[in-house]
């Protein structure tokens, strides 16, 4: 393995395991923003010894070893903290290190669950708590983050060092909490999963389409939150969404790694368990006796893709009502982006353009790729293919993923065959 392919391989695990390191490590520690420190710094030592030792079998429990053998290291160099050495003293004793690695990774999806609501705790102004949340249990960079927001980088890494610090200062207990409480930091726990399963499903950087890891955790989390709060409409709303739409992964990506859109994918493909278990969830939702919300709403369109044996059969008419109770409930440009979708397949593409052409001064979608791709796509539709292709490039100038990018300039050479036929 040449070093650049080893210094990958090793990212890779870092995005994958320092979740399940932080969230395990902040069980113990009861602090948030040392267990961040801690697990940093076992990366940092496996960047130093892995390339001359190798890979080890499992990288996940090296790593937590090499995080929680740092954490005695501090705690025996500060006289402050005896008394919390003393009280951890046990669980992390050299001797009991390999049995207490396999004892923490047997409850890392409390530990992960347990870390959300910690981030998410009332003390943090909610844009930190996503913020935060995406960083510690997403694995997101700063980057990534400011992208889901469209937003900038150094905005976001302004919230989450705000949201550590208040953290660190209100001594926030590492647990789930009960009742009311539960339920008030239930919205922030929601859009972040939602934006960790975007990021996987949807990378917006990088050069592949999807980063299935994301997206099984985001699936994960969102079954337990669903056990754990059964009478929430949204949390099965938000677990519908995300089971119909990780249904399609197999058919979303080409035999090349290109990306297949939605109305031009193998529907036989699609894994019919997943759509069942999202359309049970929905059921579970809709029966709960209140109006549906914004997850709920989107579990319900991502149905009607479902329910459709082909794209012809697709009920586009449900999906423009769907889309206009989700705008009156969340009125952003990126919903009426998408509405716009829906109503240039129900009422023809000019009706589509005409709400995409108002939203081209929206300060918020000015980088957002998404954007020129959709007016791209209906200006072709209405036989206006020079423009067409314009708007394509720029959706690719502005695109940060490499198969992204490629897909919009092949339809942006496809109008200038379009624009001579």
């Amino acid at each position: 393995m040449s070093a650049g392919d080893l210094q990958g391989t090793i990212a890779a695990i870092w995005r994958i395991e320092s979740p399940k390191l932080i969230a395990a490590l902040s069980r113990m520690l009861r602090d948030v923003g040392r267990a961040e420190d801690l697990a940093q710094d076992a990366f940092v030592v496996a960047l130093s010894e892995w390339p001359n030792q190798g890979i080890p079998r499992n990288p996940g429990a090296w790593l937590m070893t090499a995080a929680k053998r740092r954490a005695i290291d501090q705690i025996r160099r500060d006289e402050t903290l005896n008394r919390k050495a003393q009280r951890f003293g046990h669980e992390l004793s050299a001797d009991a290190l390999e049995a207490d690695v396999a004892s923490a990774y047997e409850e890392i999806d409390d530990d992960m669950l347990r870390l959300m609501f910690v981030a998410c705790h009332p003390v943090v102004s909610q844009e930190g708590q996503v913020a935060l949340t995406l960083k510690l249990a997403g694995g997101l960079t700063t980057a990534e983050i400011a992208r889901a927001f469209l937003t900038s980088e150094t905005t976001i890494a302004q919230r989450i060092v705000r949201a550590k610090r208040t953290l660190a200062e209100a001594r926030v207990p590492f647990e789930v909490p009960a009742g009311a409480e539960r339920v008030q930091r239930l919205s922030s726990i929601l859009e972040t999963l939602y934006l960790i399963f975007n990021e996987g499903y949807a990378a917006t950087a990088g050069d592949d389409v999807l980063r299935p890891e994301l997206v099984e955790d985001a699936l994960r989390l969102g079954r337990m939150l669903a056990a754990l709060m059964p009478n929430e409409s949204e949390v099965h709303g938000l677990v519908a969404l995300m089971e119909i739409q990780a249904s399609r992964m197999r058919a979303r990506v080409g035999p090349s790694g290109d990306a297949i859109l939605l109305l031009d994918q193998d529907r036989g493909k699609w894994n019919r368990m997943l759509i069942a278990r999202g359309l049970e969830a929905l059921t579970r939702a809709e029966s709960l006796g209140v109006s549906l919300g914004p997850y709920a709403l989107q579990g319900a369109i991502a149905a009607c893709h479902a329910r459709a044996a082909t794209q012809e059969q697709t009920d586009w008419e449900r999906i423009v009502a769907l889309y206009d109770a989700l705008a009156a409930l969340a009125p952003t440009p990126v919903v009426e982006l998408n509405r716009a979708v829906a109503v240039g397949m129900a009422l023809g593409p000019q009706a589509g353009l005409d709400i995409v052409n108002k939203l081209l001064g929206e300060p918020a979608l000015r980088t957002y790729y998404l954007l020129p791709s959709v007016r791209a796509d209906l200006l072709l539709k209405v036989g206006r293919a020079s423009e067409a292709q314009i708007e394509f490039e720029r959706a690719a100038s502005l695109a940060r993923n490499t198969r992204d990018r490629t897909l919009l300039l092949t339809r942006a050479a496809a109008c200038t065959m379009s624009s001579s036929a």
